[in-house]
């Protein structure tokens, strides 16, 4: 029999999302610009679906919301090992603090991926934490 109570912890003291990652092409996209202002924390991974290429993964910051300001990079991810076989993983992470020594004005963040080939995929998944304000709805189920 399941709990009847309703746990909401984590869901409400961070948001998280997923995005599924094929860009039919190699060159960087950025994946979905999101806004640092009530948060403290960023950490995104990508995790490898389809491929074995090399693959570039950073964490960019911009001042308009949908990156159309000028982009600076708060992180990059060195590449040692390639997350080359299925779910393979790698994160990054960064502070509201890091992405405000850029300026006043940079707020949003957006993971960066490139892939070696048209045919590479994943699913790239963010995690904002620290909220000034933790409340249900943060984290939401997305469904058509």
């Amino acid at each position: 029999m399941a709990v009847a109570t309703a746990s909401d912890k984590i869901l409400s003291s961070n948001a998280i999302q997923l995005y599924d990652f094929d860009p039919n092409g190699t060159a960087a996209v950025d994946i979905a610009w999101v806004d640092m202002r009530d948060f403290q924390n960023f950490a995104c991974v990508f995790a490898r679906t389809i491929g074995t290429g090399a693959v570039t993964f950073a964490i960019l910051g911009n001042t308009a919301s949908d990156g159309s300001g000028t982009d600076v990079t708060i992180k990059t991810h060195p590449v040692t090992f390639e997350p080359d076989m299925l779910m393979e993983q790698i994160w990054l992470e960064c502070t509201a603090d890091e992405l405000a020594s850029f300026g006043a004005d940079y707020r949003y963040v957006s993971a960066s991926v490139s892939v070696a080939t048209a045919t590479d995929e994943g699913v790239v998944g963010y995690v904002r934490a620290g909220p000034k304000f933790a409340q249900s709805g943060l984290t939401a189920d997305i469904v058509s």
